[in-house]
């Protein structure tokens, strides 16, 4: 078990250093130079040139990126060119309705998409099924951007239960600011659930026709009893994989959602860092949600073993 997760470390260590290479050179690849940008259209070439030196831009990129490796192994994600503030403290202040969006999103995901995946096989071919299915389809066709436009429009132009756009007044609490929160994470839940609804339905078609399974109907077991103790637990592998998917891919997925609902999120933060050429903000972002990502994988890893003990980890 221990050589099993030291390995497993081990491959996670070696995906953030591709993952921190590739984010390094693809923002140097951008046009724009921040410093012009900070500045703005009246700056000399001698207040640019300055700028860059202070940041280390005027560096060979070679030498940039050993000594950002070099932080990043510290802990240090770099100062913020325009907020003028530490990247780890950038990311901390939009972390909150990023993280809230992600949990709540994937919480709605999973109660509309786990139930309607079961019924969806136990019903197969039936009206349920087809409906379902269809259902399915539809909501992931639908973009984020306007399912949220719809449900601001219905929700809390016309109907008003729920603010508009934005994460509540600074000193509100924490249950106001979450109430910003309920149509964002019903669109994101909603869209999201479409993959799940499908691969609870695919999984729990294939263990539906085991033979155990008939076995146990064979035994005179109620139809609740064998499809949710036996046939669900025996499908919960992939389910879990594609809920753990989804819920990493929330954390880095949601800038559209946060942008059209005006949430201070993680997403609005590096939509901003890229059009101001912003790169320890960018770099620092990009490596926070990967390292999420690759967390969230590992954690499914172990999760395994605790669901079905035959899984090698």
């Amino acid at each position: 078990m221990v050589a099993a997760i030291a390995r497993r470390l081990a491959g996670m260590l070696a995906v953030m250093f591709i993952v921190a290479t590739m984010v390094f050179f693809l923002t140097r690849l951008a046009p724009g130079d921040p410093a012009s940008l900070m500045l703005g259209d009246q700056a000399t070439a001698a207040d640019i040139a300055e700028l860059r030196k202070t940041y280390g831009l005027d560096r060979p990129v070679a030498v940039q990126y050993v000594l950002w490796l070099k932080e990043i192994a510290s802990g240090n994600l770099g100062q913020s060119i325009f907020l003028q503030r530490p990247v780890l403290q950038a990311i901390g202040e939009r972390a909150e309705p990023t993280f809230f969006l992600a949990l709540f999103s994937i919480l709605i995901a999973s109660l509309i998409g786990i139930p309607c995946g079961i019924a969806s096989a136990v019903w197969r071919g039936r009206v349920a099924d087809q409906t379902v299915s269809g259902s399915a389809m539809l909501a992931a066709s639908i973009p984020s951007f306007w399912l949220g436009l719809l449900f601001i429009q219905f929700f809390a132009v016309r109907l008003g239960w729920f603010p508009v756009a934005g994460y509540g007044d600074p000193g509100a609490d924490l249950a106001q600011r979450l109430r910003h929160l309920v149509l964002p994470a019903m669109v994101l839940g909603i869209v999201n659930s479409a993959l799940i609804t499908r691969f609870t339905r695919a999984s729990m078609l294939d263990v539906l026709s085991e033979d155990f399974v008939r076995t146990a109907r064979a035994k005179g077991l109620p139809e609740s009893r064998i499809v949710l103790r036996h046939a669900l637990g025996n499908a919960l592998v992939p389910i879990i994989t594609v809920v753990g998917l989804t819920a990493a891919l929330l954390v880095g997925g949601a800038i559209v959602t946060e942008t059209v609902f005006g949430l201070p999120g993680i997403g609005n933060l590096v939509v901003s860092a890229v059009l101001r050429r912003d790169y320890p903000v960018i770099q620092g972002a990009l490596i926070v949600i990967a390292g999420i990502y690759v967390l969230i994988n590992f954690t499914i890893d172990v999760i395994y073993t605790l669901v079905d003990p035959r899984v090698e980890t």
